[in-house]
Parts: structure tokens; C-alpha cells; sequence
């Protein structure tokens, strides 16, 4: 099995780099992905985890653009985890995410729910390289006894439209595809269903992206052969895995519950080569 879309506790998942290997590993994965947002903290202890329970190890991570105030997530594999020039653009990004759930948070106060921000927001300033988002918020929440699960946070506060959100900030779609390119990377956009604007798909092939993300836990099989015909049409590769978050607001799918085919991950290496020679 190959899954190369996960998550830890570097961002909003709940398994340690460590426990998410372990969990992989005992699936049956066998080529394993940890793609955080906006952050490769959780990569060292990941790739030396996979080494230890013989899974392959593919560096990744998933960068949140911004266009027309959606967000975008480009998926970037076999990337330089240690490429100045990406590692400050994304100390940026996760300096805007401090700065969102902070405003967040004060929204929250104005309609009466007090929350403790220096607890959640101190995870991030004791480790600037851990990438803070709204499920802190949502699990805060559900700690304090305001709402009865994650998914309800969302719901109720946190999502677009509810009275907490506050857009993001971010580079634009084509950037963030330039910086993977540029750490010698393979741009992927994350689950395109999720994101329903296909019709901007075309616009960022042109801009270089490389991959589709056609398997995913949120795409049926319409959706997934949908994704695979696009990606035939456009030249693109395609990438897949879980989203595995162990967080019940990301469903409740394991590690290696949705795997990329051979055939394909073979694609997405030769991507990579062509893009390196």
C-alpha cells in the first residue's frame, strides 16, 4: 500500500511522527508520506521511523495558496526538506497561521467564549517550526465543554461563513507550486473535490503543477475516475493517500485505507526524475 497523505502532530493530526509510522506499518503500508501543513518538522523522526519498520519514506508536505480567498493545497513530494529559501517562505506562512488563530480566537471572546489562547497558541511559540491551524481551536473547544465534537466547531464557529472564521492569507496557487519546483519537488493539488473548482484545474497545469491528487478518503469512484481522466487530459501525474489525521472531524479513515496504485506512484517518480534531469 502507498499513502502519501498524512498528517502528525507537527500540524493538526494527533499521532506523533512515531505513532504514525507505527500505525502505517502495521496496515500494511509500505510507502509512506508525511505531508504537514506548511511545515517538515515531523520528517526526521518520520523517515528514521520508516527506516526502522522498512517502509520507504517520501519526503512531503501540503502548502495552503490562497486564490480568490479559497484556500488551495499543493501536496509537494521528494522535496529538500532543507532548502533555505522554502524553509523561509514557509516560517512565513506559519507566522500568518499564529496570526489567524489568534483573530480567531478574539472572535470568539466577542460572542462569549472564552477560551485559554496562551495555551493553545504556546505549542507554536515554543516551536516555531509546529504549524498551528483551527483544529486547535476546535479540540480547545470541545475541551472547554462548548460544543460536543470537532466536526461541531467547525460547524458552528470555525468554517467559512460561521461567526469565528477569518480568511487566510497566502501566496497565490502558481508561488507555491514555483517554490516546490524550486526545493526540487513535485507539485500536487490536494483533493480536488474538496476544493470543487475544476475549472481553475487547467490554469495551474499551465503553471506547472504536476500531479493531481485523484485517490483520496473524501473522493467516491466517480470522483476519483473524474480526477484520472483529468489528469490524462492535462498530462498530469496523480497522487493519492488517506488525509490521515486521527481526528474524527478528518473521518475516520487509517493509514494506507486509501492507497495509490503502483502503476501511478511509478508516474509521479518519473515526474520527478524528468523534472531533475
Amino acid at each position: 500500500m502507498i499513502d502519501l497523505h498524512t498528517h502528525t502532530t507537527a500540524s493538526d493530526g494527533r499521532c506523533s511522527p512515531g505513532e504514525l509510522v507505527a500505525r502505517a506499518a502495521g496496515a500494511g503500508v509500505t510507502v509512506l508520506s508525511v505531508t504537514d501543513h506548511d511545515t517538515f518538522a515531523a520528517c526526521p523522526a518520520a523517515r528514521s521511523a520508516c527506516e526502522a519498520a522498512g517502509v520507504a519514506f517520501v519526503t512531503g508536505i501540503e502548502i495552503t495558496a490562497i486564490r480568490d480567498g479559497a484556500d488551495v493545497h499543493v501536496l509537494g513530494y521528494f522535496v529538500d526538506d532543507t532548502a533555505p529559501a522554502l524553509r523561509s517562505f514557509l516560517a512565513e506562512q506559519r507566522l500568518r497561521r499564529v496570526d489567524r488563530v489568534r483573530e480567531m480566537l478574539a472572535r470568539l471572546a466577542s460572542f462569549g467564549v472564552a477560551l485559554d489562547a496562551d495555551s493553545i497558541l504556546r505549542p507554536a511559540f515554543d516551536d516555531r517550526s509546529r504549524a498551528i491551524g483551527r483544529p486547535w481551536i476546535a479540540r480547545a473547544l470541545v475541551e472547554g465543554g462548548h460544543v460536543a465534537s470537532t466536526s461541531e466547531a467547525f460547524d458552528r464557529w470555525l468554517s467559512r461563513g460561521r461567526p469565528a472564521f477569518v480568511p487566510r492569507l497566502g501566496a497565490p496557487p502558481d508561488e507555491v507550486v514555483a517554490r516546490v519546483h524550486g526545493a526540487g519537488g513535485v507539485a500536487s493539488l490536494a483533493h480536488p473535490g474538496l476544493l470543487g473548482r475544476d475549472e481553475w484545474i487547467p490554469s495551474f497545469a499551465d503553471a506547472g503543477l504536476d500531479a493531481l491528487e485523484a485517490f483520496h478518503t473524501d473522493h467516491d469512484a466517480l470522483a476519483t475516475t473524474r480526477y484520472l481522466a483529468m489528469a490524462d487530459r492535462l498530462g498530469l501525474a496523480v497522487s493519492g493517500g488517506s488525509d490521515f489525521h486521527a481526528d474524527a472531524a478528518h473521518g475516520a479513515a487509517g493509514p494506507g485505507s486509501v492507497s495509490l496504485p503502483p502503476e501511478q506512484f511509478e508516474r509521479l517518480i518519473a515526474r520527478r526524475d524528468g523534472r531533475s534531469g
